[in-house]
């Protein structure tokens, strides 16, 4: 994220009367001053796992529709003209 792109979204949005960044990630934005430099964040551990779960689910449902698509495909495919 540029200067410009977090200056906008750390300025409250005269419409909706909060952060563009909060209304689209539900957090204030941090600045790098407030980041953690040491020990393990528990939080962090939660969501990698989290999105791995969320990866391997989605994995799953793409190899189930790839194998339905060849399925129907597979049964209106005929023995290709010999020429």
């Amino acid at each position: 994220m540029g200067i410009a792109e977090f200056a906008y979204y750390n300025k409250v949005h005269t419409g909706t009367k909060m952060l563009p960044f909060q209304a689209n990630h539900g957090q204030n934005p941090r600045m790098v001053s407030e980041l953690r430099k040491k020990g393990k964040y528990k939080g962090a551990e939660k969501f990698a796992e989290r999105m791995k779960n969320v990866q391997e689910e989605a994995k799953a449902v793409v190899q189930k529709a790839q194998k339905d698509i060849k399925k129907y495909v597979d049964r209106e495919r005929g023995e290709a003209e010999k020429y």
